[in-house]
């Protein structure tokens, strides 16, 4: 149950749906790219993908530097079903 829940707190904002939004859009972006889409601080976008992260809902490489951040390939049923909605 707990698992559920936090999957569902990680969908109940409007930022980090935009950003799911975005990422089934483009496919994969960066850090900055996702915060200048959204028109947030790097520094709080940081923290609504490592939200994202937690409950497996995007996949993160590293590139030197960049974070780039994509859906991820294998995501869990009430995530999966967000994301037909928007």
């Amino acid at each position: 149950m707990k698992e559920l829940e936090k999957q569902y707190k990680a969908l109940a904002n409007r930022r980090r749906l935009a950003i799911l939004k975005y990422l089934k859009r483009r496919k994969s972006a960066s850090v900055s790219e996702i915060a200048n889409y959204i028109k947030l601080s790097l520094k709080a976008t940081s923290k609504h993908l490592a939200v994202l992260y937690a409950v497996d809902a995007v996949e993160k490489e590293q590139k030197g530097l960049s974070a780039i951040y994509s859906l991820a390939v294998v995501q869990k049923s009430v995530i999966k079903h967000a994301l037909t909605f928007i």
